[in-house]
């Protein structure tokens, strides 16, 4: 595997940039040995060097980025921490009970090993807290999907409170939303923050993690080495964390769907602003609909903002041109304005695209690829909790410790294969469309 190219993303990160500048990188400029070897410091690598950190204490733990912790798709996140179902192919989310089910602990194995993280490393509740979210329906089409999932839920044995046009109002300060479900087992993060933080413990911890140290060859020489610019690793096992970036490394090629999806954040409100708005000053809504529009509001380093989310491009390629990002941007001023007429007078300070990875069955690719190489890959648009779950499993494959989520993700299928390129670019872009058009107002 030689040639590897980086991964690009468009448009700075903003939750970062709300952030104090971090401590200055250090990359790798040496040959260098370790006992294990994570590649990407998204919540999957990082989750993948904690789980080592304590199955094999004292070893040595070295963890390769690209980028800045944070820049990457990981600082690019929404940051809902779903534990329930979360199917972004489906209407409402929906799917069979007894897939759910499994998906339920499954997530909440994930939630409850970050909650650790968090607590561990004194990251805070700006960073992380269960503080549930909302499904949140403009339209009567939203709202039948609401109903639908209730009842999904129901007979999941989960529970969820229906929210009508008033509550949603007390809410958020505007009157956009006809009803919501709230459902309370979510952990909302400040991603930057959260996996900022959960670097730096891992840093107190001895582990090595060297910023702006892409990989650029990967090769088995007995042990595995890895080529950086300036420098290499050579480990005998090596956890690949890389999400659909997977494919560049000779892996599941032809198997991985990439997808992108974009966000751009106010400014931060003035105080008149702020009241003008009204409502509560931190919440999270999901659209009833997957393809709607997801918005944030948020309160704390770098002030009052509202993030808002929505469309997604298929992106074989791994990369987003300038102009791309520009047009949809323009998308996202029309679902903001629709929603905080109020706010007319405020405008994007930060916007930008973020790496998705799908599958056609909707499964993980978690454990060995080859002796001695593991995967924890394809988290499905879900980067936070499937991404926590992917990394502290494939530590756990790597380590030879076993558990029910382990046995559950070993036993999956395979990624499906997908049809030829042209095809799959024609019909993925075709159903993304036509997604957003029905969307209508949730978008």
């Amino acid at each position: 595997m030689r040639g590897i190219r980086p991964p690009v993303d468009p448009g700075p990160a903003g939750w970062a940039r709300l952030l104090p500048d971090p401590d200055p990188p250090t990359p790798l400029e040496r040959a260098a040995t370790a006992d294990w070897l994570v590649i990407g410091a998204g919540f999957a690598g990082l989750a993948a060097a904690r789980r080592l950190s304590q199955l094999c204490p004292g070893d040595r733990i070295a963890v390769l980025e690209a980028h800045r912790v944070a820049d990457g798709p990981a600082g690019r996140n929404s940051g809902f921490m779903i534990d329930l179902p979360h199917d972004l192919a489906s209407e409402n989310y929906a799917g069979a009970v007894e897939a759910d089910l499994a998906q339920i602990a499954d997530n909440r194995h994930a939630i409850a090993f970050a909650a650790r993280m968090a607590e561990a490393f004194d990251i805070g509740p700006e960073g992380f807290a269960r503080t549930g979210k909302i499904n949140a329906a403009a339209t009567a089409k939203g709202a039948r999907h609401n109903a639908d999932f209730a009842r999904h839920l129901a007979a999941l044995g989960e529970p969820c409170e229906r929210l009508d046009a008033a509550d949603m109002h007390t809410l958020t300060g505007t009157r956009f939303y006809r009803e919501g479900l709230f459902t309370p087992g979510t952990a909302m993060i400040q991603p930057a923050l959260f996996v900022r933080g959960v670097a730096r413990g891992l840093r107190s911890n001895r582990i090595a993690i060297h910023e702006l140290s892409p990989v650029t060859a990967l090769e088995r020489k007995g042990d595995w080495v890895a080529t950086t610019p300036r420098g290499s690793v050579t480990a005998p096992r090596v956890i690949l964390a890389v999400n659909g970036h997977l494919e560049r490394f000779g892996h599941m090629r032809g198997r991985l769907m990439h997808v992108f999806t974009y966000a751009s954040m106010t400014r931060a409100l003035t105080a008149d602003e702020t009241k003008h708005l009204g409502g509560a000053p931190v919440w999270g809504l999901t659209p009833a609909d997957p393809l709607g529009t997801t918005v944030r509001r948020i309160s704390g380093t770098g002030g009052d903002r509202i993030v808002v989310r929505n469309r997604f491009t298929y992106e074989p390629g791994l990369e987003v041109s300038d102009a791309r990002l520009a047009r949809i941007c323009r998308a996202h001023d029309r679902s903001f304005a629709a929603r905080f007429p109020m706010l007319a007078g405020v405008g994007m300070e930060y916007r930008w695209g973020g790496r998705l990875c799908l599958s056609r069955n909707n499964v993980q690719v978690i454990g060995a690829l080859e002796p001695g190489l593991w995967s924890a890959c394809c988290q499905n648009g879900l980067g936070t909790a499937k991404g926590t779950l992917a990394g502290l499993l494939a530590a756990e494959a790597a380590a030879g410790v076993g558990s029910p989520a382990l046995s559950r993700a070993l036993a999956a299928a395979p990624p499906a294969r997908l049809p030829p390129r042209p095809l799959i670019r024609a019909g993925a872009a075709a159903r993304l469309r036509w997604g957003e058009w029905t969307a209508g107002r949730e978008l």
